[in-house]
């Protein structure tokens, strides 16, 4: 079936979705199975060649009107526009059912939410939908396909003029699950819930072609109480990405992101693993990441925001992550240039006055993670002159450069930052940084990078592969020169106020490869004299 587009568009508002072709149904003869109903009882067309979304929103509504109720949908396949849920409704498609997405652009209305208010930006609803919504449900082992392709040609060519459907949009909904779904081709997004409570998205299996624009895997944004967990995402922007709006939307109001858990999931390709903003104007907090598998995505944690943005990352946990084959593994950009390449007070890397459009980025620990064929840096940390990134700890990190690569590139898409190759661990414009059990490989030049930081203080670190200084401060050398001076490290000072402290049992680092390690005596001297040691 060819996806022609259609120029003409629709407006539709959240009230007259609850009327707009829908008369109260009767309940056909025969079609109701207990709490369950079968779409081909409602007129459903399993063989791909016309529109069943009359025919789905049908039952939908029936299940609705009666109180609630499961809409099942056998297997066969099913071509769709945008579906309207409703509460108490559980959408269940079975193994071997597929819903594809009309490839005529008026079958998604555009849809402005109250929640967001009027001045929101128009968009496309997307193939589920549904605002304002209590105890739903879409689970099963079907298959939603939005079948992007058109939408992303249209895109690439700068013919659309409103934003693209994602395949699934809650807003301001309650108690939801999805469970077990196949997505593919999302037009956009893939799942955005929006201003929801009590989400739960599980053993999900997400997969967009890695050049699909803008197809990011699971975009929770404003929500809380959201649990991510056992999900297969492969696409073409970031995995996970944690939203809680931005400037230029438009909103009603801003709420945060918060109270967030994601576990068990493995991520392929993809500009990110998970995510934080850049829209976060209303604020991140109290996330938990753990037991996540990242292969061959750009970067693997990565938070960014820019001036004008406002508000804060605060309270992330980071644990037992692995990854594979990616550019950066850490990310903490307060600089994020997207979309602030013609403002030049967002990228001005002079100090600005602090207002409440300055980012914060600030309470973040990230333990027990490796990291194998890293190709740009080790991590990466770019705070304000006038906001610092602050309080850092990495612990327990270990990484791996591809020693193979000789490719330069941008550890993160910031303001006025050279591109690296096999860097190390770079920080600017950052305070109360702590890194700890550090191991690194293959790095080409110093280990650590500060410059115009405060508060640092590093221990535990191996470092192979060291041309030069162990440590670069604000451009000056800082080499460890005999046995204990490697236990004890003291405290380099480039300029009042900055330190860079080290501490240690075992220091050991190749330099012009020649191994060196703390002697007994140095560490017996060090754990009399320092006033770190905890």
């Amino acid at each position: 079936m060819s996806c022609m587009r259609s120029s003409s568009q629709k407006q539709i508002s959240r009230a007259s979705q609850a009327s707009q072709g829908r008369h109260t149904p009767h309940l056909p003869k025969g079609a109701h199975n207990g709490d369950w109903l079968n779409v081909l009882n409602t007129g459903a067309l399993v063989d791909g060649a016309a529109s069943s979304t009359a025919s789905i929103q049908r039952a939908i509504d029936l299940c609705g009107n009666g109180g609630g109720g499961t809409v099942f949908i056998p297997a066969g396949k099913y071509i769709v526009g945008t579906l309207w849920m409703r509460s108490n409704v559980t959408l269940h498609l079975d193994s071997g059912a597929t819903l594809l997405g009309d490839c005529d652009h008026d079958a998604y209305p555009i849809w402005k939410t109250q929640w967001e208010g009027p001045n929101a930006r128009p968009a496309h609803a997307p193939i589920i939908a549904g605002e304002g919504l209590t105890n739903i449900a879409i689970t099963g082992r079907g298959l939603i396909d939005g079948r992007g392709q058109n939408w992303w040609e249209a895109f690439n060519q700068g013919t659309l003029r409103t934003i693209r459907p994602h395949i699934l949009r809650l807003v301001d909904c309650r108690d939801v699950l999805i469970d077990g779904i196949h997505f593919a081709n999302s037009p956009r997004w893939t799942l955005n819930p929006v201003a929801c409570d009590n989400l739960t998205i599980t053993k999900v299996t997400i997969r967009n072609p890695p050049d699909s624009p803008n197809t990011d895997g699971i975009d929770p944004d404003s929500c809380n109480n959201v649990h991510i967990a056992d999900c297969h995402i492969d696409v073409g922007d970031d995995c996970i990405a944690i939203k809680s709006g931005c400037e230029e939307d438009g909103r009603r109001q801003l709420q945060p992101c918060q109270n967030i858990t994601i576990s068990n999931c493995t991520m392929l390709h993809g500009h990110g693993g998970v995510v934080i903003g850049s829209e976060m104007s209303g604020g991140v907090r109290n996330v938990a990441i753990t037991n996540c598998v990242f292969c061959g995505t750009d970067r693997g944690i990565r938070l960014k925001s820019r001036r004008g943005r406002g508000s804060a990352v605060e309270d992330l946990r980071v644990d037992n992550i692995v990854m594979d084959e990616v550019l950066c593994p850490i990310v903490l950009n307060l600089f994020y240039t997207c979309g602030a390449s013609e403002n030049s007070r967002l990228l001005d890397p002079a100090a600005q006055p602090v207002t409440g459009g300055t980012p914060q980025f600030r309470r973040l620990r990230f333990s027990n993670i490796t990291a194998r064929k890293v190709k740009y840096a080790a991590a990466f940390m770019l705070g304000l002159p006038e906001m610092s990134v602050e309080d850092v700890v990495l612990d327990g990190i270990s990484v791996y450069m591809d020693a193979g690569n000789t490719q330069a590139g941008s550890p993160a898409m910031a303001a006025g930052v050279a591109d690296m190759c096999r860097a190390g661990f770079v920080l600017k414009n950052a305070r109360n940084i702590k890194l700890r059990r550090i191991d690194l490989y293959d790095q080409l030049g110093p280990a650590i990078t500060i410059n115009n930081s405060q508060d640092i203080f590093v221990s535990d670190l191996y470092a192979s592969a060291v041309n030069g200084p162990l440590l670069l401060v604000d451009g000056a050398d800082s080499p460890v020169s005999d046995e204990e001076d490697a236990a004890y490290g003291g405290i380099q000072s480039s300029q009042e106020g900055q330190r860079i402290r080290t501490f240690t049992r075992s220091w050991r680092y190749d330099r012009r490869r020649a191994a060196r390690t703390a002697s007994e005596a140095a560490l017996t001297k060090l754990a009399a004299k320092s006033p770190d040691r905890s």
